[in-house]
């Protein structure tokens, strides 16, 4: 079980649909916290995507600025942002108690809110992802690092299974 807490929320959001979905994988992950910073959404309406309800398992705290974000001691805030100087999400090592802070739709992080990462973290991708895919990508990524899981193979699953094959026959040869 990993210890520590995370949250995650978006600045400037104004989509309810897009808020709805953010809520919902941050209830599936398992977040401690959902936020928005001067969002211009219709809680009510976010229940169309957010589909666990999860404003019934999770806190919402809605601050009018970044200014205004009071975030627990010890909690690190980090950017989702597709900057040129970000850090590449894949080498990004997670903090253990953190808040995750995306962009908005058809815009970025202001600067206010990039003053105040610890870390600027990117998806690399060509473009910009949609808000609620990019909170799925990083929270995905932390249960990754975070979830006990075993590291991958370096082979494929089909490259594995032929070389598996492969032994398995020579076994059967040099028994004989």
């Amino acid at each position: 079980m990993t210890r520590g807490y995370f949250g995650i929320g978006v600045e400037g959001i104004s989509k309810d649909y897009n808020l709805g979905a953010v809520m919902r994988t941050a209830h599936a992950f398992d977040a401690s916290f959902a936020f928005t910073v001067d969002a211009a959404v219709d809680l009510y309406k976010t229940q169309a995507t957010d589909t666990s309800r999860s404003h019934t398992h999770l806190p919402l705290y809605e601050w009018d600025n970044v200014e205004a974000m009071t975030l627990p001691k010890g909690c690190e805030l980090i950017g989702i942002e597709l900057t040129e100087d970000a850090e590449d999400l894949p080498s990004f090592r997670h903090s253990l108690n953190c808040a995750y802070i995306l962009g908005p739709e058809k815009g970025s992080l202001s600067p206010a809110a990039q003053a105040r990462c610890a870390a600027i973290v990117k998806i690399p991708t060509k473009f910009c992802l949609n808000v609620s895919l990019a909170a799925a990508l990083t929270l995905y990524d932390r249960a990754l690092c975070f979830g006990g899981y075993s590291g991958r193979p370096l082979l494929s699953h089909r490259a594995a299974r032929q070389r598996r094959k492969a032994i398995a026959a020579k076994s059967i040869d040099d028994s004989h």
